[in-house]
């Protein structure tokens, strides 16, 4: 009889704490997603994207996993297309990139892309994988 009742409270307790740590686990999430723990970067209202990057023509893109984004020809934009020259085949290369920008869905009469970011921050820049090399090239 008294095991069993030792058992019920040890059983009670394990069962509390846990419920206790998953409150508290979430609580924190809350905290650093909205709170004034958040660091400047987080404050600034500036959007990392990380996707392959492509200039050629005259016309930027960014393609996400998620979105293509058209990009505002400033002069980061072509900052970071020096930056990919080196790791490029042919002009139209996309460059796996790291950047930090403001993304707008305003009409523009220059970037038809419903989606559009102007770069403010470059982060990184990736080397692309060889074996992602799916461009149909049509010239002998």
């Amino acid at each position: 009889m008294i095991k069993r009742a030792l058992f019920i409270i040890v059983a009670m307790a394990i069962l509390l704490s846990c419920k206790n740590e998953t409150k508290s686990t979430q609580e924190e999430l809350t905290n650093t997603a909205d709170g004034p723990e958040r660091t400047a970067k987080q404050s600034d209202g500036l959007t990392l994207l990380k996707g392959e990057f492509v200039y050629f023509d005259g016309a930027a893109v960014l393609q996400t996993h998620a979105d293509i984004y058209g990009v505002f020809i400033t002069d980061k934009m072509r900052e970071l297309d020096k930056l990919v020259q080196p790791y490029k085949t042919v002009p139209t290369d996309m460059v796996p990139v790291e950047i930090r920008g403001k993304i707008t869905d305003k009409k523009d009469n220059v970037i038809l892309w419903e989606h559009k970011v102007e770069i403010v921050e470059i982060l990184h820049i990736y080397e692309p994988k060889k074996e992602n090399n799916d461009v149909v090239n049509l010239s002998n």
